[in-house]
């Protein structure tokens, strides 16, 4: 498949030309095996001005303080954790931190419930095990076992997902930066720049609590949901805005007031009460995160674009939206209804987000 193709490039590969900018314009010192130096990282990250004039893209709206905080670490052998509630944009942040370090965002191991050890040490080729016996053209390596032979960041997402003695295979990795491999007798240790980066949903269900031993080895950051409206706001339109760069042909309308109200929605319910403070409500079973809102602004632009009159409107807010709000049927639809029937029916200005939410 050619790469223009591509549905969504690597984050080193989408913004290649920032990072050999930063690169080529970078004269403080780089931890070994580092690309750039920790406050080009940062500046990648947080977006700016260089001295050139040339301007760094935004990809984390935010506190500096907790990205210049996840650089600090991983320049350290401390392993970093990123925890946050869902949409907070921890895989986000951990892609790009990967990217501006190693220049390399796919290492990665994706947690489930069903992981085996194999995903985070080494596996086996079992045809060529069966034939010749553990050998080194038998082993497989992990996203973790190439990390550590290459000098680069790895990231494991979900790691509370991942059952406990299984996550316990990291131990010795992040402790001893080594990985045995008693088969052959042998070990693999890691190079200089080896760092893991690790994320967790603080709401998930099911998960599974990391041990003592295994926490006392990371760095834990803690990503918070937008603090205001208007960063909320940023953000959604800064991802439409690149998804739709990233897309050619996407051109529907989506006006700054249409985002405005689908992020006020999404906060009120998500917290609970109204932007004002003055009325308190429900609060459904979903997340409503950030990440679920620029879902529901894109659904609506390709409704528009495609169903509608190319911009849009209440009509396709309230289609897209409603799915993401009502999660379970009975009491999402109720909570639904009586945001509908207590706030927007007297909100003024909003009358079509009521009349398309209550048909």
């Amino acid at each position: 498949m050619a790469k223009k193709n591509i549905i969504r490039k690597h984050a080193e590969n989408l913004f290649a030309k920032e990072l050999a900018a930063l690169r080529k314009a970078d004269k403080d010192f780089k931890p070994e095996n580092w690309n750039l130096s920790p406050k080009s990282v940062v500046l990648y990250i947080m977006g700016g001005t260089m001295k050139d004039g040339m301007v760094i893209s935004p990809k984390y709206f935010g506190q500096q303080k907790l990205i210049e905080q996840a650089v600090a670490t991983l320049a350290t052998d401390r392993a970093l954790l990123l925890t946050g509630s869902p949409g907070t944009a921890k895989t986000w942040v951990s892609e790009h931190l990967a990217a501006a370090i190693s220049g390399d965002s796919t290492l990665l191991v994706q947690g489930t419930s069903g992981i085996g050890e194999d995903a985070l040490r080494y596996g086996w080729n079992y045809a060529q095990l069966l034939s010749k016996g553990p050998s080194k053209d038998a082993l497989v390596p992990s996203p973790v076992m190439k990390a550590m032979q290459e000098g680069k960041i790895v990231r494991v997402e979900e790691l509370t997902r991942i059952p406990a003695d299984v996550q316990d295979a990291l131990i010795t990795i992040l402790s001893e930066k080594t990985l045995p491999i008693p088969e052959l007798n042998n070990e693999i240790q890691a190079l200089k720049g080896f760092n893991l980066i690790a994320t967790a949903n603080d709401r998930d269900k099911g998960i599974n609590e990391l041990s003592s031993a295994l926490q006392r080895r990371f760095n834990t950051i803690a990503l918070p949901l937008p603090a205001t409206l208007e960063e909320e706001v940023q953000i959604v339109r800064h991802r439409l805005e690149s998804m739709q760069k990233a897309l050619p042909g996407h051109e529907g309308i989506i006006a700054e007031e249409e985002i405005v109200r689908l992020i006020t929605i999404f906060r009120e319910l998500r917290n609970g009460k109204t932007e004002d403070g003055r009325n308190k409500t429900k609060v459904p079973s979903g997340t409503l995160s950030t990440a679920e809102a620029i879902s529901v602004a894109n659904n609506s632009l390709a409704m528009a674009q495609y169903f509608g009159s190319g911009k849009v409107t209440a009509a396709e807010l309230v289609s897209s939206m409603t799915g993401t709000i009502i999660k379970d049927n009975e009491k999402d639809s109720l909570v639904w209804k009586e945001y509908l029937e207590t706030i927007i029916r007297y909100r003024k200005g909003w009358e079509d987000i009521y009349k398309f939410g209550v048909k």
